[in-house]
């Protein structure tokens, strides 16, 4: 692989519009007042308080990012509802869909580690806009299928192949993208607002696609995420990020260093396994949780409940992760996630359904709360050379729980009842969540706003 080209090659590039560097569209001002005070000869105020963080959609790059991702976000929400009713109307079979949702994950898995390196040692940016041009590729090949009626589930599988694995390569552009477009304080409300965004999608997605599907067909379901990856592309061609280059190593040492970095940081992998454990007891829910509700009071309706009181829950506690200071982030979050093991407990007790439908809410805004929290504190510790590999391995441990969880919740209820599988999963949440707070680093893990980090230069 070549090594990216020096930044001072692009220098002149680079200021003909400081406008696109945040650093200067933060500091000119400040700049100017120095140097009028070197002038007239009066001193600056060595006390004064630094210049208030401007807010991250005021920056160009982020602003075009954010809105590139939401609309990806959107077309993707369709997309679940509209993939299962296509194939359940093309076949009535359970295990065609769950082979077509096999062929997008498996290689989503296998390659997450790899999207890192690439990620890490190409440009973010342009693999992130390779990777939307693949899926939306992918996607209009599938919404005409559809389209077309008669509908194949090996083709349909194929253009899910495809796109698992080019999702593989995109996701762990997020990280270096978000902390390469704001400055280190504007992380947090940066983070909060990709989570709200994502959480408002994942809201409002379903009642698109229902509008989609049953007055035009699940195919145009499809095209909509096919188009809202090309504009996501067309934005990103716009977006400016820093980039730190690194040295150029094989794939396997790539692999390796990330994998490094993970391990020498014990706040980090610890509370890995902590959130792994929490995804899985999420699949236990998700897949005890509608036959428990359809043979209990409430019905599917209080199920449909529960999905929302999630979903609002979910986008509160993103919006208002933006508004906090927290001096021990992850303690405070890892926290926040054992309230995930309440509803797991009153849904495996038979809990009214009110308790019940509250209590999944607050569990799910606690997760919203976190999720911007956590990935905030993580950008503004990792190096920003390995910042893709790091993350992706965040990823994988994440995903992969959740078939496990699925695989393992109908075995363990068919055998021992609903109830056991919900105890245990909620045992475990609220043991290896609370047990991280026995861990060093993630007691000592604190926001620190003197001395942020060093921060490469914008490149194109």
């Amino acid at each position: 692989m070549t090594t990216p080209p020096p930044h001072e090659d692009r220098h002149e590039d680079r200021h003909d519009d400081p406008r696109d560097d945040p650093r200067d569209e933060r500091h000119d001002d400040l700049r100017d007042d120095r140097h009028d005070a070197s002038r007239d000869g009066s001193r600056q105020d060595p006390v004064a308080p630094p210049p208030k963080p401007r807010h991250p959609l005021r920056h160009r790059s982020f602003r075009l990012l954010f809105f590139g991702r939401t609309l990806s976000a959107l077309g993707d929400a369709v997309v679940p509802a509209a993939l299962a009713i296509a194939i359940s109307r093309a076949t009535g079979s359970a295990s065609a869909l769950a082979v077509v949702l096999g062929c997008a994950m498996v290689p989503r898995l296998l390659l997450l580690p790899v999207g890192g390196v690439i990620a890490d040692r190409f440009d973010a940016r342009k693999v992130a806009l390779t990777t939307d041009l693949v899926r939306c590729a992918a996607q209009i090949f599938v919404g005409l299928e559809l389209v077309g009626g008669d509908p194949s589930i090996l083709v349909l599988a194929v253009a899910e192949t495809v796109g698992g694995a080019a999702s593989a390569f995109a996701i762990p552009t997020s990280a270096p993208l978000v902390a390469g477009t704001v400055e280190e304080d504007g992380l947090l409300g940066a983070n909060s607002l990709m989570a709200s965004a994502a959480s408002a999608t994942r809201l409002g997605g379903p009642a698109l696609a229902g509008l989609l599907i049953f007055t035009a067909g699940p195919g145009w379901a499809f095209l909509l995420d096919a188009a809202s990856f090309a504009a996501s592309a067309a934005l990103l061609t716009l977006v400016r990020v820093r980039r730190t280059p690194i040295p150029r190593r094989s794939m396997r040492a790539d692999l390796v260093q990330g994998w490094t970095e993970v391990r020498a940081r014990d706040w980090y992998w610890t509370s890995l396994i902590a959130h792994a454990v929490w995804n899985g007891a999420a699949a236990v829910l998700a897949t005890l949780g509608p036959l428990i509700a359809h043979h209990r009071r409430g019905g599917d309706g209080m199920w449909v409940l529960m999905l929302e009181a999630g979903s609002v829950g979910l986008l509160t506690g993103s919006l208002l992760a933006s508004r906090a200071r927290l001096r021990r982030p992850v303690l405070t979050g890892n926290l926040a996630l054992t309230s995930y093991a309440l509803p797991l407990v009153l849904l495996a007790a038979d809990a009214p359904a009110v308790p019940l439908i509250v209590s999944y809410g607050l569990a799910l805004g606690a997760l919203g709360f976190f999720n911007p929290v956590w990935e905030s504190y993580v950008f503004s510790s990792v190096p920003a050379g390995v910042l893709a590999r790091v993350t992706s391995y965040d990823w994988l441990l994440s995903l992969a729980a959740m078939p496990v969880g699925y695989a393992l919740a109908p075995l363990a209820c068919d055998a021992f009842g609903p109830a056991v599988p919900l105890y245990v999963a909620a045992a475990l949440v609220a043991a290896l969540c609370l047990g991280t707070a026995a861990v060093p680093g993630v007691r000592h893990a604190t926001t620190v706003t003197d001395a942020p980090r060093e921060r490469a230069p914008v490149t194109v």
